[in-house]
């Protein structure tokens, strides 16, 4: 069987001003990048902003394994789906980090027949977008240390500086660093630290921005630490006189970029934040412009529902105004046979045979309880659900229909299965259809909690109804961060849980539906410019490692110059 990438580089791609003419595009609205991709002008939602918008839709999953859910697949997939069955459909994601890329994950423009291309450059330096965000990040950090160095005018407090710097690359030993080595005129020397790119606040800011005025005053908002007064006074990016040139420089990268899947799909790329540090879910702009153009928009929501989802909802809803028409949760079998406690899953090692060779209806009917508590989750928020499952060959037919049960007693509108990997759109008709059924249901979408209500509060309503824990634990760093919170007036802010992906608890080793567990709320920090309040709970890693073995040990140029070993 072809790899994805051979598969890829095997489409006859459409030059991106014919898919664009035909989304409704004019042409003094495109800025190309070569053949095949073009930035989206802002211009065009003043020209259509009287025209309706297409139906919301948000593909999230299960609570991720090592195995794979195929959550963007099914995005992708579901996309072509759509324009299948004669949907005019747009889709939306985020552009992945090169962190992985060259680490352990691979490649994330899909996988198989549900794919977007050019699949080499989506995977890489796209359209410089991330590059963008790490200068201007940078510069801030440079800024800082500067302003230091020369006399510390605006009194910051040295210990308190939350700012790093970052780069896209996963590189386990620039987590702590010292800088300013070497003498006076090399700088004051103060411990920090590296994020990954993706990790970053201006990322964040460009993914819940709506508007170009917006990006430069939630760039000035930005806070990098305190004062040595007491109380602290915060210091801002508009402080150190920082945000105006911070702005220049993502006044591209503001700019939604066109690709098209396999079927000639259209997809905007734009933005990349991580979904357990930050909100995990791709522009705003992206979404404004494609609900103008399409009549049906699939935008993808990072991990598992009790994460990029529930921020999707109480986050980037908040801000966008936007309201979700339905979502498709995704799962396979074999995920949830893993969540039931049976098998474990080892990346990188060969499955255990176990898994796949025969029906194991006690462990599957146990990990179901995830996909339950999952599907919960998103109808707290009023919002109905179709559970897609992703089909593999070695799943029975029996377990399948197990899942489909559950799924519908659970409160899922439907449950069937799709095979968009291996047959592209025709694959996933009967999600698309069962998709379609559910946005014609009214909306009765609601936030979780009120912005007025105390951020302890927030964290508590988070905490027990979308994870399902007993209560919360603040540590006294998180209470005194909370008390300073509240007095500079931050409490309104929502809140973006960091957390770990793998559990719906804040413990990597407790699957399925865990019970009877109590959060640790270690710390809590502020991103006033991107306009969330992050509570870590327990130990929350910004930068990544590599692998033994990372991903990008694969990667080459073969003897004609194109790429090979890139997933």
């Amino acid at each position: 069987m072809k790899s994805d990438l051979e598969i890829a580089q095997a489409a006859e791609m459409e030059p991106i001003v014919n898919i664009a003419a035909e989304l409704g595009l004019e042409e003094d609205e495109l800025e190309l990048y070569g053949k095949y991709k073009a930035k989206v002008s802002l211009d065009v939602l003043e020209r259509l902003k009287d025209r309706p918008n297409g139906k919301y839709i948000v593909v999230t999953a299960i609570t991720p394994t090592p195995l794979g859910e195929g959550k963007t697949v099914t995005t992708i997939g579901l996309g072509q789906a759509l324009n299948y069955i004669g949907k005019k459909t747009v889709t939306c994601i985020r552009q992945p980090s090169l962190g992985p890329v060259f680490g352990i994950k691979g490649g994330a423009a899909g996988g198989g027949y549900a794919q977007c291309v050019p699949m080499e450059d989506f995977n890489l330096h796209f359209t410089g977008d991330v590059h963008a965000v790490a200068i201007a990040h940078n510069l801030l950090a440079a800024f800082i240390d500067s302003h230091i160095h020369h006399g510390n005018k605006l009194n910051i407090d040295p210990f308190s500086i939350t700012w790093p710097r970052v780069v896209d690359v996963s590189d386990r030993a620039l987590r702590n660093i010292i800088v300013g080595l070497g003498g006076k005129a090399n700088g004051v020397p103060r411990e920090t630290g590296f994020d990954i790119a993706v990790a970053s606040e201006v990322m964040a800011i460009l993914a819940l921005t709506t508007s170009l005025r917006d990006l430069r005053e939630r760039l000035g908002r930005i806070v990098i630490g305190y004062t040595k007064d007491r109380p602290p006074k915060p210091v801002t990016a508009e402080d150190l006189q920082c945000a105006g040139a911070m702005a220049v420089l993502l006044k591209d990268a503001i700019k939604p970029t066109l690709i098209q899947t396999l079927e000639k799909t259209p997809v905007l790329v734009h933005a990349g934040p991580f979904a357990n540090i930050a909100h995990g879910n791709s522009s705003i702009l992206a979404d404004y412009i494609a609900l103008k153009l399409g009549d049906f928009v699939v935008t993808e929501a990072g991990f598992g529902a009790d994460i990029g989802a529930e921020k999707m909802f109480n986050i980037k809803c908040r801000y966008s105004g936007l309201k979700i028409d339905a979502a498709v949760l995704v799962a396979t079998v074999r995920a949830l046979k893993m969540h039931g406690g049976a098998f474990k899953v080892t990346p990188g090692k060969p499955l255990d045979p176990e898994l796949v060779a025969a029906p194991n209806p006690e462990a599957l009917e146990r990990g179901c309880q995830n996909l339950v508590k999952q599907i919960e989750n998103v109808r707290l928020h009023g919002v109905p659900v179709v559970v897609a499952i992703n089909r593999f060959n070695t799943d029975h037919d029996d377990e399948i229909e197990m899942v489909k049960r559950i799924a519908r007693q659970a409160g899922a509108v439907d449950a069937v299965v799709s095979e968009v990997w291996a047959r592209g759109g025709p694959g996933g008709e009967e999600l698309a259809r069962a998709v379609v059924k559910a946005c014609e249901q009214p909306s009765e979408f609601k936030f979780l909690y009120p912005d007025d209500m105390p951020i302890e509060e927030k964290i508590e309503t988070i905490a027990t109804k979308i994870y399902g824990a007993d209560g919360v634990e603040f540590e006294p760093l998180a209470k005194r961060r909370i008390k300073l919170y509240t007095e500079l007036g931050y409490s309104q802010l929502p809140i973006c849980m960091a957390k770990t992906h793998l559990s719906l608890s804040h413990d990597p080793k407790l699957k399925g539906r865990p019970t009877g567990f109590t959060v640790p709320i270690r710390d809590v920090r502020a991103s006033v410019g991107a306009g969330f309040l992050y509570p870590l709970l327990g130990e929350m890693r910004t930068m990544p490692g590599l692998p033994s073995v990372p991903a990008g040990t694969k990667i080459d140029l073969d003897e004609e110059g194109k790429v090979i070993g890139l997933f």
